[in-house]
C-alpha cells in the first residue's frame, strides 16, 4: 500500500511517472531536491544498474543537473543544480524513455541522450 508514498519532505508534491529502460519511477521535485521511488519489480536490481536510470529520470522531470544521488535501489533523493530557467515538468501522462547511448552516472553530466514517448 505504501510503495510509492512520498517521504515527509515531498508530501503533497504530485508525482511524475517516468519509465527509463526497465525501471519505472515516480519523481517528485521540490525546490532543489528530487525524490525518485522505483515502483516496478525487477529481479535483484543492483544500484549500479538502477542509478543511471534514476539520474536520467530525475534530470528529465526536473530540468536540472543531478549533483548528488543517495539512497538505494527502491528510493533515491537527489540534490539538484538548476539554472535560472529550469522548471520541473508539470505532471502529465506517464513518460516512457530510453537512454540513447551509454548511461552516464557521473555528477555534472546531464542525460541529454534520452528519447521519450
Amino acid at each position: 500500500m505504501g510503495c510509492d508514498t512520498a517521504s515527509p519532505a515531498f508530501r503533497g508534491v504530485e508525482a511524475q511517472r517516468i519509465t527509463v529502460g526497465q525501471s519505472t519511477f515516480d519523481i517528485r521535485v521540490r525546490e532543489n531536491r528530487a525524490e525518485a521511488i522505483r515502483i516496478n519489480s525487477e529481479w535483484a536490481p543492483r544500484m549500479a544498474a538502477v542509478e543511471p536510470r534514476a539520474r536520467a529520470a530525475i534530470a528529465k522531470v526536473s530540468g536540472c543537473e543531478v549533483k548528488r544521488l543517495r539512497g538505494d535501489q527502491a528510493m533515491m533523493v537527489a540534490d539538484l543544480k538548476c539554472g535560472e530557467s529550469a522548471v520541473p515538468l508539470a505532471p502529465q501522462e506517464p513518460l516512457t524513455c530510453e537512454l540513447d547511448g551509454k548511461p552516464r552516472a557521473l555528477p555534472g553530466e546531464v542525460f541529454i541522450d534520452l528519447s521519450c514517448e
